[in-house]
C-alpha cells in the first residue's frame, strides 16, 4: 500500500490557498483599513498647527456648533433687548418694558406670543399678578445668570489651574499642603456657606454670589490639572527646558500648561454648566440675587406658587436654564473631542469620501478573497 504525499502544513478546512489562517487574514485587513484611515487624516492636517487642527475639529462637531449658535443667540437677545447696565452707565435696549414697569394687563396677563400665525404681541411671555412684563424679567435674569457663569468660570479656572500646576510640578511638601487644602474645600457644604453669606451681607448681589462660587468650585479642576502636570513634567521637552536654564514658573506656565489646555478648557465649561444650576438652587432658597434685581433662579423661586394657576411664569425661566446648561455641556463635549487626538470625527468631506472609498475597496477585496478561498481546487484527471 503506497502512501500519497502529505498535505502542506496549515492546509485543511478553513485554510486559505496559501495555508494561512483566515483569522490572521481578517486581522491584517482590519489593520490595513485602520492604517489607511489614519493616513488619510494625517494627510488632511499635514502642515497645520495644533490650534488650527483643534479649531477645524470643533467647527465640524455639529452638536457643539448648533449649541454655540443657540447660546450666542440667547445672549444677544438678552443683552440687546434689556440693555446693559454697568454701575451708573446704562445702555438702553430695544424692548420697551423694564423690570420695574407695571403696564396695564393685556390678554388677561397670558402670553401674547403665537407661532401659527406668528404674533409677538405686547407681552410675549405674559405678565405676572402685579402686571410686570415676564419677557423683560427673563431677559434680565439671563443677563445676571450669564454674568455669574462667566465670572465664576474665570475665577475657578484661574485658581484651579494655578494650584494644580504648582502642586503637580513641585510635588513633595508643596503638593501635600495644596492637596489637603483642596480636600478642605471639597467638603465645604455650598448651600450652608451660601446661607451664611446671604444672612451676613443681608442678601448677596450677583457679583458677590459669582465671587463666592468661584472661590469654591475650583477643586475638581485643580485635581485634574495636577494629574496632567504629573504626567507632563517627565516629558523630554521639560527636561530640555531645564537644561536651557528656564525657571520653574516659566516651565510650568510656558511649556507644561499649554499642553494641558484641553483638560483645562473642558473642565472649565463643565464647571460653568454646573454653576447655573447651583445658582438656581441658591437663589431658589432665597440666598442668591435679591430684589429689585433678579436672576433665572430667583424668578423660579418667586413664581413657584403660580405653577398650577399660571404655569408660564415658571416655565419660561426654567426653559432658558435648561437651554443654557445643555448648550454649555454640548460645547464642552465638542471641545473634548477636538482636543482628543484619538477622535476620527475631524475629517472633512473630501477626506471622509476618500476614507469611505478605501473602506469599500478593502471590503470588495475581502469578499473576492473569501470567494477565492471558498472555490474548490480543480481535480486533476488521471
Amino acid at each position: 500500500m503506497s502512501i500519497g504525499p502529505l498535505p502542506p502544513t496549515g492546509s485543511g478546512a478553513g485554510s486559505g490557498p496559501s495555508g494561512e489562517d483566515p483569522r490572521t487574514l481578517d486581522a491584517e485587513r482590519a489593520a490595513g483599513l485602520a492604517t489607511d484611515s489614519s493616513t488619510i487624516e494625517m494627510k488632511e492636517v499635514e502642515g497645520l498647527s495644533l490650534g488650527r487642527i483643534v479649531a477645524r475639529r470643533f467647527v465640524r462637531h455639529r452638536a457643539a456648533m448648533i449649541s454655540l449658535a443657540v447660546l450666542i443667540a440667547v445672549i444677544v437677545l438678552a443683552f440687546s433687548s434689556g440693555g446693559i447696565r454697568l454701575g451708573s452707565v446704562t445702555i438702553p435696549g430695544w424692548w420697551k418694558w423694564g423690570i420695574g414697569d407695571v403696564p396695564a394687563p393685556v390678554n388677561g396677563g397670558r402670553p401674547t406670543l403665537s407661532l401659527v400665525p406668528l404674533v409677538w404681541g405686547e407681552h410675549p411671555f405674559g405678565q405676572d399678578t402685579v402686571g410686570r412684563d415676564i419677557f423683560a424679567l427673563v431677559m434680565r435674569g439671563i443677563q445676571q445668570s450669564v454674568m455669574i457663569i462667566v465670572v465664576t468660570g474665570a475665577i475657578s479656572t484661574f485658581i484651579g489651574t494655578t494650584l494644580g500646576a504648582i502642586a503637580g510640578y513641585f510635588g513633595g511638601r508643596i503638593d501635600s499642603i495644596l492637596m489637603r487644602l483642596t480636600d478642605m474645600f471639597i467638603i465645604v457644604p455650598l448651600l450652608l456657606i451660601a446661607a451664611i453669606v446671604g444672612k451676613t451681607l443681608a442678601g448677596a448681589n450677583s457679583a458677590i454670589l459669582a465671587l463666592f462660587l468661584g472661590l469654591l468650585l475650583w477643586t475638581t479642576l485643580a485635581r485634574l490639572v495636577r494629574g496632567e502636570v504629573l504626567a507632563l513634567r517627565e516629558r523630554e521637552f521639560v527636561e530640555a527646558a531645564k537644561v536651557a536654564g528656564s525657571s520653574p514658573f516659566r516651565i510650568v506656565f510656558r511649556h507644561i500648561l499649554p499642553n494641558a489646555v484641553g483638560v483645562i478648557i473642558v473642565s472649565a465649561t463643565l464647571t460653568m454648566s454646573a454653576t447655573i444650576l447651583l445658582e438656581t438652587g441658591i437663589s431658589f432658597l432665597g440666598f442668591g440675587v435679591q430684589p429689585p434685581d433678579t436672576s433665572l433662579g430667583r424668578l423660579i423661586a418667586d413664581y413657584q406658587a403660580a405653577f398650577n394657576t399660571r404655569p408660564y411664569l415658571f416655565w419660561w425661566p426654567a426653559v432658558f436654564i435648561v437651554i443654557i446648561a445643555l448648550c454649555i455641556n454640548f460645547i464642552g463635549d465638542g471641545l473634548r473631542d477636538a482636543f482628543d487626538p484619538r477622535q476620527r470625527r475631524g475629517l472633512g468631506r473630501a477626506a471622509r469620501r476618500e476614507r469611505t472609498s478605501a473602506a469599500e475597496t478593502a471590503t470588495q477585496r475581502s469578499e473576492a478573497q473569501a470567494q477565492l478561498e471558498a472555490t474548490p481546487a480543480p481535480t486533476e484527471r488521471p
